[in-house]
């Protein structure tokens, strides 16, 4: 079910966002060669609780963690797991969302550890443009293929990197995840009608290699499912939770407020 979201709601989003964005900064400066993950999820689930929230993933569909920590070709929904240590050139993706007071956000940053390298820079700087082309086009009036067609062109075509199709962005708020779907490809023009009031995520998951698909994999002292690159390529993802409205996109969970600027609401 779609639900368009009230200024109150919107404004308890960007405050749930605010933390969300906070907990990311603060993770980066921490992050080093030979940290355990299992001290990610610590310190990601701590920041939220002294900020008067919580971790809005645990307890969905099982799921145990604050996060959720996807490591090289891990593309999404791999968990932190205790003994796995960080090495030197990894490319981290740490996703979480925040409750704060019943207001939902969700985004996902990565993040490489000690040295990067060419391809690695390369590849994450093509993934965060993906995401602000989609979010440009995120206004009153376009329609949700214009997101994807606008991030498939850019990664496929510009850059020739696989752009995961069976993961997608969402609605949200104030359940985690909501209608409407929305794809990071697709044909401009086509697809539901972006309205005022909606809160959305766009997140794309892009592969080095330039094979879009994914394999499952499983964790194997839990069980729990998880993607990889299909050609086992590096992969990136940074996420961002957006409200449409008669202004344009607002970034809810803006970690640069002078890059977006533009992007982020106006103070009343």
């Amino acid at each position: 079910m779609l639900t368009l979201k009230s200024k109150r709601e919107i404004e308890g989003m960007a405050h749930s966002g605010a933390i969300l964005a906070a907990a990311h900064q603060m993770l980066k400066p921490k992050l080093y060669v030979g940290m355990d993950t299992w001290e990610i999820e610590q310190l990601i689930d701590n920041f939220i609780q002294a900020h008067d929230a919580t971790a809005s993933e645990k307890g969905v569909d099982g799921y145990k963690y604050a996060t959720c920590i996807s490591i090289n070709e891990e593309v999404a929904h791999a968990t932190p797991r205790k003994g796995l240590k960080l090495k030197n050139h990894d490319v981290v993706k740490v996703d979480f969302c925040v409750n704060w007071h019943g207001y939902q956000s969700d985004s996902a940053w990565t993040y490489v550890v000690g040295e990067s390298t060419p391809e690695i820079d390369h590849l994450m700087q093509v993934a965060h443009t993906a995401l602000y082309l989609g979010i440009k086009q995120a206004q009153p009036g376009n329609r949700v293929g214009d997101i994807g067609a606008a991030i498939q062109d850019y990664v496929e075509n510009q850059n020739h990197m696989g752009d995961v199709r069976e993961l997608i962005g969402h609605g949200i708020g104030p359940s985690v995840h909501e209608d409407p779907e929305i794809y990071h490809y697709g044909v401009a023009h086509h697809g539901l009608r972006l309205r005022p009031g909606m809160v959305i995520t766009i997140e794309p998951m892009i592969n080095a290699g330039g094979d879009w698909g994914l394999e499952t994999k499983v964790v194997p002292e839990t069980g729990w499912e998880y993607y990889v690159s299909a050609d086992h390529s590096l992969s990136a993802q940074y996420e961002h939770t957006l409200a449409i409205t008669e202004d344009g996109p607002k970034i809810l969970t803006s970690q640069d407020p002078i890059g977006d600027q533009k992007f982020l609401l106006k103070k009343a």
